[in-house]
């Protein structure tokens, strides 16, 4: 029944909430030393170590500890920065946007290129196109982000002069102002995913226009471009679909080196930031949010999967 499928997808969804809670929470907690120490740096004196201890809890035992600051995360409170005082949670929301933007942007663009070189190159499968399409995804696979990157920069930043190599326009100051600005870093993590969605989109496009119900629409004479998007591309999807969504934490990795090389002021280069200023809770709190977004991200593939082939949910529950 739906019902006990979803039953099944809050408790695990549940689950894995807690494990990331504690992991967030121990990434923190078990860093070794005297973490009020560390925090104040230079700035610590055994007075204000002291009053820092007692404001983190670091005096109480380690599960009270836990419990403690698990229920301050379900009230929307990640903490605060040492050294400005601001909320972490409103920190990170303020720094989402951009993140989000490259992301989303990503996955356009490298959907844009891969499916129609996908669908064209399983039609044409064998010809000298499907031989050029696949060695290309090939030599795109073996290179890093950065590296592609590097060579934008080069080209289209230092020698054409065509786009900035660093920056960020808010969207409230240009459409095309702020694009202007992603071009670059998006094309840099987008090349990187073109290789796996057309191979794998190729894969399973080539398995379904060998069915029956292929050869039966080509026999009522439909046109090729019509069997392919109508009839070959939906049931071809479903497992693009999944990695799409997968690919999405992959990205929130690529993004941190992306966003600090083209200066984007995202979650990625806050997480840098935070580092180097050992702002510890804020760090714990990027990686708690991140994974919550990571979650949040495949539970809504699940659903998009189950609306694009409906046949999933009962078939799972038969």
């Amino acid at each position: 029944m739906p019902g006990r499928r979803f039953l099944r997808m809050v408790l695990g969804v549940a689950g894995t909430l807690f494990a990331v809670s504690v992991i967030s929470f121990l990434l923190v907690a078990l860093l070794p030393g005297d973490l009020a120490t560390m925090i104040l740096a230079d700035a610590a004196t055994p007075e204000r170590v002291a009053a820092l201890r007692t404001e983190l809890g670091l005096d109480k035992p380690l599960p009270e500890r836990y419990l403690h600051w698990l229920g301050n995360v379900l009230r929307g409170d990640f903490g605060h920065s040492v050294h400005s005082g601001e909320s972490t949670f409103d920190v990170i929301l303020s720094r989402l946007p951009v993140t989000l933007e490259l992301l989303v942007l990503t996955q356009i663009v490298a959907l844009a290129i891969a499916v129609p070189l996908g669908i064209w190159s399983a039609y044409r499968r064998g010809s000298a196109f499907d031989a050029v399409t696949l060695s290309g995804s090939l030599a795109l696979l073996s290179l890093p982000s950065f590296v592609i990157g590097l060579v934008l920069i080069y080209v289209f930043a230092m020698y054409l002069q065509w786009l900035p190599a660093t920056g960020y326009v808010p969207l409230r100051d240009g459409v095309w102002a702020n694009l202007r600005g992603f071009i670059l870093p998006v094309l840099s993590l987008a090349l990187i995913e073109v290789p796996v969605y057309l191979r794998l989109l190729r894969s399973e496009m080539i398995g379904t226009l060998q069915q029956n119900f292929i050869a039966l629409a080509r026999g009522m004479g439909l046109p090729t471009w019509r069997i392919l998007l109508e009839n070959a591309l939906r049931p071809s999807s479903l497992n693009l679909i999944t990695v799409v969504g997968i690919n999405m934490g992959r990205l929130m990795g690529g993004a941190i080196i992306i966003e600090s090389m083209f200066a984007l002021p995202g979650l990625g280069q806050l997480l840098v930031e935070s580092i180097y200023q050992q702002e510890f809770l804020m760090m714990q709190g990027i990686v708690l949010f991140v994974a919550i977004m990571f979650i949040a991200i495949n539970l809504l593939t699940d659903l998009v999967y189950v609306i694009v082939d409906p046949r999933l949910m009962r078939g799972r529950e038969a």
